[in-house]
Parts: C-alpha cells; sequence; structure tokens
C-alpha cells in the first residue's frame, strides 16, 4: 500500500501575515501569563514560611485554588469582557493555548 503525502504552502497577502502574526502574539501572551500564574503558585508554596526569598516574588494568598486549566479558563472568559485584543482573536483558540 502506498501512502500519499501532500504538502502545501500558503501564499498570504499583507493583511493576512498581519492577522495571523497579531493571533500567534496574542496566543504567546496568554501562554506565558498561564505558565506563569501555575509558576507564582507553585513558588508560593514551596518556600519556607519564616524565610524570605531575596528575589522578589508575587505573594499568592494561602486559601488560592491551584490555577488550572477550567480555572483559567473561566478566568480568560472574564478578561475577554475588559480586554480589546482578547476579544479580536478567537476563543476556542485561546482555550487551547492555555
Amino acid at each position: 500500500m502506498i501512502t500519499l503525502t501532500y504538502q502545501f504552502k500558503l501564499k498570504l497577502t499583507r493583511q493576512q501575515i498581519e492577522k495571523v502574526e497579531h493571533t500567534l502574539e496574542i496566543c504567546r501572551r496568554v501562554y506565558n501569563f498561564a505558565l506563569s500564574e501555575r509558576k507564582h503558585w507553585l513558588n508560593s508554596r514551596k518556600s519556607p514560611a519564616n524565610a524570605c526569598s531575596i528575589i522578589s516574588e508575587y505573594i499568592v494568598p494561602a486559601d488560592a485554588p491551584y490555577p488550572n486549566y477550567f480555572h483559567q479558563a473561566k478566568s480568560l472568559t472574564a478578561a475577554k469582557q475588559s480586554n480589546e485584543d482578547l476579544r479580536s482573536v478567537n476563543a476556542q483558540l485561546l482555550q487551547q493555548t492555555l
């Protein structure tokens, strides 16, 4: 049996290139923010209570739940209401970025 493969090359216009780059930039920002939120939560749980860190850290409240996918997807929905850049990108694409 022979398996055929295809390669496609997109030839985008200048306007399409700008739209794709804008979408990728917003997805990158959402991913980095979600990752930093998870890292801050983990770092706040592993430092000893009787010592302060030399580097500045974002202090997460002790009763804050772990920012898992569902928590971050819910906060992303709320953030879309106030942020124009997030509204310009497809919601499913942003949720897959998480």
